[in-house]
């Protein structure tokens, strides 16, 4: 299975070898990483414009020598009841030339300080690399493992948005061909 993640982050592809090696025989995953236009604000606010930079990422890094390609994207998305009124997810896209399977991360509240400067213009990476002192924190453990105190790194966080996509790939049987109802249970 060769795959191409659409990010030269390190992060995302080590979280998306770590999935795909789980469900699949570890030695016939090849993942690879091409940089691509993610299509939305470097900062994606909302969740449409982070999934749209999440399937952006995907159908663009994919070509015909791949089986998958891979798009995730980190957004601020609007959450009633937090402290700041918003929370960062990660979504991650899964594309195999015909269709789209999403997923999400736990998502969790960044302090009022970085909302507030990413409310006026800032990237969220800036604002925490100041704020830990550490160059580039996003490329390396992220923000959720300095706000977890190390409980979770970014790393695990973007493995759940990528073991979330694919659920129904690894549950083709369950997903096709199936019509869905609008009548509540």
């Amino acid at each position: 299975m060769k795959v191409i993640v659409g990010s030269k982050n390190p992060v995302k592809s080590q979280a998306v070898e770590n999935i795909l090696k789980k469900i699949y025989p570890p030695q016939e995953v090849e993942v690879l990483s091409r940089e691509v236009d993610s299509g939305v604000p470097d900062q994606p606010l909302g969740q449409d414009e982070t999934i749209q930079g999440a399937v952006n990422r995907a159908k663009n890094a994919y070509s015909d020598e791949f089986d998958l390609s891979v798009g995730i994207e980190s957004g601020l998305v609007p959450a009633k009841e937090t402290i700041t009124g918003y929370v960062d997810m990660q979504w991650c896209a899964i594309y195999d030339g015909e269709k789209v399977t999403l997923g999400v991360s736990a998502g969790f509240e960044y302090p009022p300080y970085v909302v507030g400067e990413v409310l006026n213009g800032r990237e969220v990476g800036h604002v925490m690399d100041e704020l830990t002192g550490v160059d580039n924190l996003g490329k390396k453990r992220g923000a959720v493992s300095f706000l977890t105190g190390g409980l979770l790194d970014r790393v695990g966080n973007s493995e759940q948005c990528v073991l979330m996509a694919m659920v129904p790939r690894i549950n083709t049987n369950l997903y096709q061909n199936k019509v869905i109802s609008n009548n509540r249970i």
